[in-house]
């Protein structure tokens, strides 16, 4: 962290936490449609990006600004644009890159929501190669000329494999491409994908930054160093601004006539929910392994988590990601209808589909994430008819263990 400061007072105090205009330590939320102008010519030159100001909140608003350079300061970026949610980001943030005739290639193990956005843009003629682990070898065998990004989670949802973000930048910036990381499981707290090699950064910011299950959003991060050439015909108008050409695609054109933006009060919520990130993030990574041993004793249930040894990732974690797994675990239970009696049986854990909440929350992820899935694509996502995803919160973990082995056992004996 600059300045020296560690994570939590940066959160608290860094330069993007110095106060508002009417000395307030919180940005107001600036609930309005639009704003007003003295004059016309005034207006004209903010329309046309020649003077700073606001016109119409689906193109800006301070509230979204306050919020945006927060979470930009967190993950060390150029500049960050927000989204009425993540997948917004993800729609807008692919859609700056590509254009009709163009590949992505996307790391298997994606969110299931994910997943069918990428085949909805199969429809605008954006074909999606999956690959296994974003291994160089894997990117570089799936390299054309029609390449335009490379695509991954940090930390999948919810078959945990993990990115190895310099390596995967590594194949991508040797053909020319950039990478973009959804880090929504991971959070800047366990990892800045950017500092990695990443060029863009998403979140579902609904998710572990605002923590409370009251706000719906998104964000994508420029790290404002990749090099747009010819080869982007998507960004052959804005090449000009170098660098900050995606951004400013995304800002001036593609976010703005998408229509996609944040509502004011959901970037307030979400901007004073990140304020507890760390301390939440740690609570939650806490429980989670804690959790995940408890239920790893249990000899008919299958446990899946970062930090426990028979996890594959487990080295890299303890070693890259300072051995914090995350909030996600995932449980296997023999059958679809013992799964369903399980999630039934609990008591203080909620059945809902989001993550990231301070509350534990659990799905059966087949009949819903991935509904529209086909089984190869459900499969390499970790997901199974017996698969429960479990997304850990920051209750009394003695409380949480109980719980969850009174559900194993009701389901065992059912």
């Amino acid at each position: 962290m600059e300045d020296g400061c560690r994570f939590n007072t940066k959160l608290l105090h860094g330069k993007t936490s110095a106060g508002y205009g009417q000395r307030e330590i919180l940005p107001p939320v600036s609930q309005v449609t639009a704003f007003q102008y003295e004059s016309m010519e005034e207006l004209e030159k903010v329309f046309a990006h020649k003077k700073m100001g606001y016109a119409y909140t689906r193109i800006g608003n301070p509230t979204l600004t306050a919020f945006e350079q927060k979470v930009n300061d967190m993950e060390g970026g150029a500049g960050a644009i927000s989204t009425s949610s993540g997948m917004a980001a993800i729609t807008a943030a692919l859609l700056a890159v590509c254009e009709s005739g163009d590949e992505i290639i996307a790391g298997s193990g994606l969110y299931g929501g994910t997943i069918d956005l990428l085949h909805d843009l199969e429809k605008l003629g954006i074909h999606t190669v999956f690959a296994g682990g974003l291994t160089r070898a894997e990117i570089e065998s799936r390299l054309t000329e029609r390449t335009k990004v490379v695509f991954g989670e940090m930390i999948s949802n919810p078959a945990l494999k993990v990115l190895d973000v310099p390596e995967a930048a590594a194949a991508a910036h040797e053909a020319g491409i950039p990478l973009f990381v959804d880090s929504t499981t991971a959070t800047p707290f366990i990892a800045r994908p950017l500092s990695l090699g990443a060029d863009v950064v998403i979140h579902s910011t609904s998710k572990y930054i605002n923590g409370g299950g009251n706000a719906i959003g998104g964000i994508i991060v420029d790290g404002g160093r990749f090099e747009w050439d010819e080869r982007h015909t998507a960004l052959r108008e804005f090449r000009k601004f170098g660098k900050a050409a995606f951004s400013v695609r995304l800002r001036t054109d593609l976010w703005e006539n998408l229509g996609c933006c944040m509502a004011p009060a959901n970037a307030f919520l979400s901007y004073t929910g990140m304020d507890t990130l760390g301390l939440r993030m740690e609570r939650i990574c806490e429980n989670a392994d804690t959790l995940a041993r408890a239920l790893d004793e249990e000899e008919d249930i299958q446990v899946s988590y970062l930090t426990l040894k028979s996890h594959p990732y487990h080295e890299y974690v303890a070693r890259e990601l300072g051995g914090y797994g995350g909030g996600i675990l995932t449980l296997r239970t023999g059958s679809r209808e013992r799964a369903f009696r399980l999630i039934n049986a609990l008591h203080y854990v909620k059945i809902a589909s989001n993550i990231g909440d301070v509350r534990t929350l659990v799905i059966h992820p087949v009949s819903t994430l991935y509904l529209r899935s086909g089984r190869e694509e459900t499969e390499a996502a970790g997901v199974y008819d017996d698969t429960i995803r479990v997304s850990v919160g920051i209750e009394d973990i003695e409380d949480l263990i109980r719980d969850f082995r009174n559900a194993v056992r009701v389901s065992r004996n059912a």
